[in-house]
């Protein structure tokens, strides 16, 4: 019987969609949470993926406290009053005219503009650590694209295969349906023979149970063989939704960090940051050599720190690299821009990782909540994580 009715049931169809490399997928339909180590491997996961997420978030909120204290810094500097903003663009223009002095007095020699040998000049104390994190990212991102296009053949391969197993499940359905409707046509034909053309129809009934009795058998045997296959493909598809969570997370990360790298430093790659990098040394060095026609400038650019470290401005010293902006409102406006982007960009990293530390989170409370048998272990081993 249960046989018969595991035969004739109806099973749960599935369409292989698109992957999406950004979306962390829970699939529990076929995760047995009775079981202790598949229940166990699905709850380990779900903590891998919050303990990750946890670790960027961490990474993430210096930067943006950093560039946060940077704004607030312009939002004082601009709500400054007048009378206090004269001596403060006094000192900032004469600072922007000794360096403009400095300027035409290299002339040619420069191999850089402005912009660029500023900003690196800026980014001067972790632009290496910059070109090395980059190409990091570039090669880490290359090995986490080939992992995921390879799990990706894996996994289409496996649902073909399901997909093949559940065809052929159903052909044996079918079959075992025209076996039993052939059968008892064969019964039927031999109670006519035997009661009303008065034959002797005990061979039939003999040849009838044996084929019948063979037919069964057989459509058991590979049946029994394919359903027990198609429970293993389905744990294994199971294993790879798991593993692919956990490089898509990587992967995600690590193509936010590149973006995020490449807009901080304004590149396009770890090879172009380091050329730039090449030649802002050499342009630093012929710098060097004008030390002389500096020397004003440097005094001014001491005066623009003081003045400023008169206000709440929590970094004064950044305001050296662009003392133009304290004259131009577009400059100003432009920074701010750009400081914007960026905070952007690590609150895009940060929410995404918030999302798939809180997703996990709901998986694991909705796991205890559907299986209350298992819900203390389910909270010890969050509580465990937490510890370790």
């Amino acid at each position: 019987m249960g046989f018969l009715k595991n035969l004739f049931s109806k099973r749960k169809q599935r369409e292989i969609g698109t992957d999406d490399w950004e979306n962390v997928v829970y699939e529990r339909d076929h995760v047995d949470f009775r079981d202790d180590a598949q229940r166990n491997r699905y709850v380990t996961g779900c903590l891998e993926q919050m303990g990750e997420a946890s670790r960027e978030l961490n990474l993430l909120t210096g930067e943006y406290s950093l560039i946060t204290s940077y704004l607030t810094d312009m939002e004082e500097i601009e709500a400054l009053p007048d009378s206090e903003r004269v001596e403060l663009n006094g000192i900032a223009g004469r600072l922007v005219a000794m360096e403009q002095e400095g300027d035409k007095y290299r002339g040619k020699k420069n191999r850089m503009t402005d912009v660029d040998y500023y900003r690196l000049r800026e980014q001067e104390t972790d632009v290496q650590e910059g070109i090395a994190k980059l190409k990091e990212c570039e090669e880490y991102g290359e090995k986490v694209r080939h992992d995921l296009k390879r799990l990706d053949m894996e996994r289409h391969a496996y649902e073909f295969r399901r997909q093949e197993l559940e065809a052929i499940l159903n052909n044996l359905r079918g079959m075992s349906i025209i076996f039993v409707t052939a059968f008892v046509m064969c019964l039927v034909m031999l109670l006519v023979l035997q009661f009303v053309f008065q034959m002797d129809t005990k061979l039939g009934y003999l040849l009838a149970g044996a084929v019948v009795a063979l037919a069964v058998t057989v459509s058991w045997v590979k049946y029994t063989d394919g359903d027990n296959e198609l429970r293993r493909v389905e744990v294994d598809i199971n294993k790879l939704i798991q593993l692919q969570n956990k490089v898509k997370i990587r992967y995600v990360n690590n193509r936010n960090l590149t973006d995020y790298l490449c807009m901080k430093y304004n590149t396009e790659s770890a090879a172009a940051l380091d050329r730039l990098w090449k030649k802002y040394q050499k342009e630093k060095e012929e710098r060097r050599e004008f030390a002389e026609a500096e020397s004003k400038a440097e005094y001014y650019r001491k005066q623009l720190v003081y003045e400023l470290s008169r206000y709440r401005i929590s970094s004064p010293e950044r305001w050296l690299g662009q003392p133009a902006a304290l004259l131009d409102k577009r400059e100003m406006v432009e920074i701010r821009h750009d400081l914007i982007l960026r905070r952007q960009a690590l609150r895009k990293q940060m929410d995404y990782n918030n999302d798939v530390a809180e997703t996990a989170r709901k998986e694991i409370m909705d796991i205890a909540e559907k299986y209350p048998e298992f819900a203390s272990e389910v909270m010890s081993m969050v509580e465990q994580y937490r510890v370790d």
